[in-house]
């Protein structure tokens, strides 16, 4: 795991010149003990859509990633394709959220309401970027395809039930469109205007209804290829 995040801090910087070595890493041997250690995670769960919550396994704080043992994520996983591999890059995609969100010029640097309210409003592209550029989306098809079956169309851009699995989605469009030069900026900047705004600059001024299209096509081929 140690390994794996040291790949990721030196992959990231690639794209995202933010230092993070002084992270300590704490490790949990049970749901119930990550839970205990941040209360907010429960919380978290319940407003995720089902077909994401077994992925919602850990927590990027300031100074410190909650996460479970590689043993425990393991016993996480279903049995469906993609599922363990999303779960064996829980380090690393909490590592980029932390690193995305200090590399982000637009976020709020104190922890206080306007932050919070910053991240509910942006989670589609925070959590999106983090795991995208942790390797998460290549492996969610199977996990799309069962969110698409089990609940309403989701909004454009996602929203906060949709955020940890189909934010990677939109990031994986614009990467596949605009290149991760394209993406790794995207997720540094909150545009004043709002995710309609930041959506139509990113995708070259196409209007957002054009993308949307484009996204639910994106979508419906992942999750047939699932």
């Amino acid at each position: 795991m140690l390994h794996s995040l040291e790949l990721a801090r030196r992959d990231l910087a690639e794209w995202f010149p933010i230092d993070l070595a002084g992270l300590t890493v704490v490790l949990h041997s049970s749901t119930a003990s990550l839970w205990a250690a941040r209360p907010l995670l429960p919380v978290a769960w319940m407003a995720t859509a089902p077909a994401s919550r077994r992925y919602l396994a850990g927590w990027a704080g300031s100074s410190e990633l909650h996460l479970l043992t590689p043993a425990a994520l393991d016993g996480r996983a279903s049995n469906v394709h993609g599922s363990r591999e999303m779960l064996e890059l829980t380090p690393v995609a909490l590592y980029a959220r932390r690193v995305i969100a200090e590399s982000n010029h637009d976020l709020p640097r104190r922890l206080g309401p306007r932050r919070v309210t910053a991240e509910l409003r942006w989670a589609w592209l925070m959590e999106g970027a983090a795991r995208w550029f942790s390797g998460q989306t290549d492996h969610s098809r199977p996990a799309i395809a069962r969110r698409l079956r089990e609940g309403p169309s989701p909004s454009f851009p996602p929203g906060i039930r949709d955020a940890l699995l189909l934010g990677g989605t939109v990031i994986d469009l614009l990467a596949r469109e605009q290149g991760a030069e394209a993406a790794a900026r995207f997720a540094c900047r909150l545009h004043p205007g709002g995710a309609r705004a930041a959506l139509t600059k990113a995708f070259g001024n196409r209007p957002v209804h054009h993308t949307e299209g484009t996204w639910r096509a994106h979508l419906a081929r992942m999750a047939s290829t699932a």
